[in-house]
């Protein structure tokens, strides 16, 4: 405000000039007033990406934390090509995708292990080592014997170093359509150390001649990135507070929290000399500083429950007017940890703002810095901060230390937006040919894959028409799984003539997430709700979902698109079901044959080996329906006259008014009598009806009593399914 009101009347009474001395006059009224935020420690990085610049500074890492790397090597693009599709006049698709190897150095000192891998903030590698994109990842520890890598030594040669005490790790063609075909920013969370994190580790291989056992209690992680010995030191001892002493031979360091318990009663305040002597003419000065800016009111942090992103926790208490002091520490630590922290060191800092100034005549080896003193006539007790002997005497520093911490609130890390670490699950593959739905050609097979997977973090598979020597590519499945399952209970058959209202079927399909909706007889009519049970095409209207992934399906239209020879046989238990929609892959006739002995495979990322289907129901989409409504009358000289009505592909609907159309090149029926594949006679006509004579007929009753007598209609590619005329006597 005093900036703002100076600022304005500076610049009415001197110009410009005026206006600037009347700003920095403002600013430090506001300083005192008002004051400004301020923090300390290292400051903590919003996750650091990978970098490549050459002298970068390789940190150390200890317990667990997340870091980047520094790349070290890497080959140029490498680009892939696969073709798909092509003939009848359809141009082939060329997909491209890319992919590169490349090894990032992780830390300076042995690490355990590599955990999860973090590529532009998404999951590039789950906590069970699995890769969630294409290629291959090997991890060398750092130790003094490593190898070399194959890898990088096929590439470079000789001259190949092995990068000994220095872990790194190795992609190995790594896929990089994901990440814009460039190598993504990449996060790694290093286990460097079991156990819990300790001083000793920290400083070991930094500082040689010293003595650090100080355990740091609930500290799952520290990065040191090189610096200063005291700079660390000091970022460690805002949380937890060291005592060091550098009397000895040794740099001594130990917690604060451990050193004795007892206090110990100083002798009576030695006299000085003068008044100018330390702790003035009575050999004692308590002094307490009122300033509470220096109070710490939060600590910034790598919070292990938002995966190592920096956090926030704030002391207990009432905000503070003026200043505050952010304690910037970057280790990993849960929430509650941190609150506890935070917590501590303002509480700490309250009561610090208190000191004594002390001289003694008497050299005491237990008064040594960290040591818990009580002075005569003074209430509280003290710990030693420093001490130095003197001509006069041993003069020592001490400070407050506060009473017993009470129960404070506990931390919390928020609702972190962490990615799912879901292993890919295995592709489910079925491969089937419908009957012709009246779009399109009538002479082009309608073959679709289906293809699922029992998770959702499936990311779909490559689909391939299996030959005897080769895969031949038939491009992707994409990430939208099919609704497939099996019969939970057997299906029995049905005269597929009405809608079974009362109808059901017990599904079970590979996923909870996956589901049917319910539509109604308008629906069904305009195609809804169409499932593939073995080679049965059915309707259904409604579904109920019994259990997490159990569905029973009621209302049946049976023997749907001229499947009615299968819907009178029934389906057992396990008989496959596949939801027909939008999901399904359309098989371009032109690469897939439409035989029985047609075999696809699909390949996806949680899948070892291929996945194979063989193709369902071939030849269904031009195989004639059969024909319907069987009818039969004699005549006065004893001649038996058959008739049926003729069937089209693809025309469901009974029209009235226009006649059924033919679809097939030419209209022709074979009539038989016996065993439809080894007939006892035949006959072959162009019209929906046959005659057999009252000879013939007396004959054939003779030669074959019982016999069934059939037709079947001829098309251009194929026979229909037989219908029952009569059985001879």
């Amino acid at each position: 405000m005093a900036t703002l009101l100076l600022g304005s009347l500076g610049t009415l009474v001197g110009g410009p000039l005026g206006g600037a001395i009347g700003v920095l006059a403002g600013r430090q009224i506001d300083a005192k007033l008002i004051g400004s935020g301020s923090t300390e420690g290292p400051r903590l990085r919003e996750l650091a990406v990978t970098t490549s610049s050459y002298g970068t500074p390789i940190p150390r890492h200890h317990g667990r934390m997340r870091a980047s790397g520094t790349i070290i090597w890497a080959t140029d693009l490498i680009e892939n090509r696969e073709s798909s599709g092509g003939g009848k006049g359809k141009p082939s698709t060329t997909t491209f995708s890319y992919s590169m190897s490349f090894a990032v150095a992780l830390s300076s000192r042995p690490i355990r292990n590599i955990g999860r891998i973090w590529a532009d903030g998404n999951l590039l590698r789950g906590a069970a080592g699995d890769l969630k994109v294409g290629g291959s990842f090997r991890l060398y520890n750092g130790r003094g014997d490593q190898p070399i890598d194959p890898l990088i030594a096929a590439a470079e040669g000789g001259r190949c170093p092995a990068f000994r005490n220095c872990a790194y790790c190795v992609f190995e063609d790594l896929e990089l359509a994901d990440f814009g075909n460039r190598i993504p920013a990449l996060t790694f969370e290093i286990l460097a150390d079991d156990g819990a994190v300790s001083l000793a580790q920290l400083v070991q291989q930094i500082e040689s001649n010293h003595s650090a056992d100080v355990p740091l209690t609930n500290l799952e992680g520290f990065t040191y990135e090189g610096g200063a010995l005291v700079d660390t030191l000091l970022a460690i001892d805002a949380l937890y507070p060291l005592v060091s002493d550098s009397g000895g031979d040794l740099l001594t360091l130990q917690a604060a929290a451990i050193t004795s318990a007892e206090p110990i009663m100083l002798p009576p305040a030695a006299s000085a000399w003068h008044e100018n002597d330390f702790g003035g003419a009575g050999g004692q000065n308590r002094n307490r500083n009122a300033d509470s800016q220096n109070t710490p009111e939060a600590v910034r942090y790598y919070d292990v429950a938002r995966d190592f992103q920096p956090g926030i926790q704030r002391a207990d208490g009432r905000a503070r007017v003026g200043r505050t002091r952010t304690i910037e520490f970057p280790g990993a630590m849960a929430a509650n940890d941190a609150r506890a922290l935070a917590n501590s060191a303002s509480q700490r800092a309250n009561w610090r703002r208190e000191t004594l100034s002390w001289r003694i005549t008497e050299l005491d080896p237990a008064i040594a810095p960290g040591a818990i003193v009580r002075a005569p006539d003074i209430a509280g007790t003290w710990r030693v901060a420093n001490w130095e002997w003197r001509e006069k005497g041993v003069e020592l520093d001490l400070v407050r230390l506060p009473p017993a911490a009470g129960t404070a609130s506990g931390g919390d890390a928020g609702m972190p937006a962490n990615p799912n670490d879901l292993l890919a699950s295995p592709t489910i593959l079925r491969a089937f040919e419908l009957p012709w739905d009246a779009r399109g050609s009538s002479e082009s097979p309608i073959m679709f894959a289906a293809a699922s997977s029992i998770g959702s973090n499936w990311a779909g598979a490559a689909l391939y028409h299996d030959t005897a020597d080769t895969l031949k590519p038939l491009g992707s499945t994409g990430r939208v799984r099919s609704v497939m399952g099996h019969l939970v209970s057997p299906l029995g058959p049905s005269e597929a003539l009405f809608l079974e209202k009362d109808a059901f079927v017990e599904v079970e399909i590979s996923a909870p997430d996956l589901q049917f909706v319910a539509t109604t007889t308008a629906g069904l009519a305009g195609g809804a709700n169409r499932l593939l049970i073995g080679g049965e095409l059915i309707q259904f209207t409604l579904a109920e979902q019994v259990q997490s992934a159990r569905w029973i399906l009621r209302g049946l239209l049976r023997g749907r698109g001229g499947t009615e020879l299968a819907a009178q046989s029934g389906h057992p238990e396990g008989a496959p079901a596949t939801l027909i929609d939008d999901s399904l892959f359309a098989l371009d006739p032109a690469n897939v044959p439409s035989s029985g002995a047609t075999l696809l495979a699909a390949i996806g990322r949680g899948d070892d080996a291929p996945v194979h289907a063989p193709l369902e129901n071939a030849g269904i989409t031009r195989r004639p329906l059969a024909p319907v409504h069987p009818r039969l009358s004699w005549a006065q000289d004893g001649s038996l006259h058959l008739f049926w009505t003729r069937r089209s592909r693809g025309a469901w609907e009974w029209r009235d008014e226009v006649e059924t159309p033919l679809i097939e090149q030419s209209e022709a029926y074979r009539i038989g009598i016996g065993p439809v594949l080894v007939p006892a006679m035949i006959w072959d006509t162009g019209a929906p009806s046959l005659v057999i004579e009252a000879n013939m007929l007396a004959q054939l009753n003779s030669e074959n009593p019982g016999a069934e007598i059939w037709v079947r209609q001829i098309g251009s590619y194929a026979q229909s399914d037989a219908l029952l005329l009569t059985i001879l006597a």
